[in-house]
């Protein structure tokens, strides 16, 4: 992340195991560009600031102290998002052209995304896809109100697919109200050729508390 910082052998040692829950903020950020996973879902609490906010964009607490974590008030699905504020839950919906049952089909994931300046990192959450079993991930660039960049999908082996993993390039517009991302994708097929489709992101919940996690850990409606 180009932030220096001290983190040592011993410190990792005790995230692993669990002595430590909390982590500094350059800590938190590496973790999640590493991972692409919120701070959450990884273990670690988070610092309740003066006004009673915490959650995914407050300052984390030194690794040794010990503060009680609350529930950060946040967004719904039906109230805008502060625009450059993404992170959150998100439902993820593609379509694609299969030759082999010739029709068209929809995918649909809910999936965390994080936001680190102007890159975004997406991850499926498990067991929360409308295809038991696949695990989705993208890594995007924000310039304005364009997103680029790709996307990878490694399919449930009991589908269709049989476990197939597939990959390519992705570029969406992000609408004004900051709740909807659309645009379209491009990848290869079974028979080497270049197809490509809609796909869209649908804010869902702004928390990436473990709470809600479980919430949207379930496959979506279709």
């Amino acid at each position: 992340m180009g932030e220096p910082n001290d983190a040592s052998k011993r410190l990792i040692q005790r995230w692993e195991t669990g002595e430590t829950r909390q982590c500094r903020n350059a800590y938190a950020k590496a973790l999640e560009a590493m991972t692409g996973l919120p701070i959450e879902m990884l273990g670690f609490s988070v610092r309740v600031t003066p006004d009673g906010h915490g959650g995914h964009d407050a300052d984390r607490v030194p690794d040794d102290d010990h503060v009680a974590r609350e529930e950060e008030p946040r967004p719904t699905a039906d109230a805008p998002v502060v625009p450059g504020a993404y992170s959150g839950v998100w439902l993820s919906r593609y379509q694609y052209f299969s030759s082999g049952r010739d029709g068209t089909f929809q995918a649909l994931h809910h999936v965390v995304l994080l936001q680190h300046d102007s890159r975004l990192t997406v991850r499926s959450l498990p067991g929360a896809s409308s295809t038991p079993g696949s695990n989705l991930s993208m890594e995007l660039t924000i310039e304005g109100n364009v997103a680029t960049g790709t996307w990878r999908e490694e399919t449930s082996r009991e589908d269709h697919y049989r476990g197939a993993i597939y990959h390519g390039a992705i570029q969406m517009l992000i609408e004004p109200t900051g709740r909807r991302i659309t645009g379209k994708w491009v990848g290869f097929g079974r028979n080497m050729d270049v197809n490509s489709g809609p796909w869209e992101l649908v804010f869902q919940d702004a928390s990436t508390s473990q709470a809600t996690i479980r919430t949207y850990t379930r496959p979506p409606e279709e």
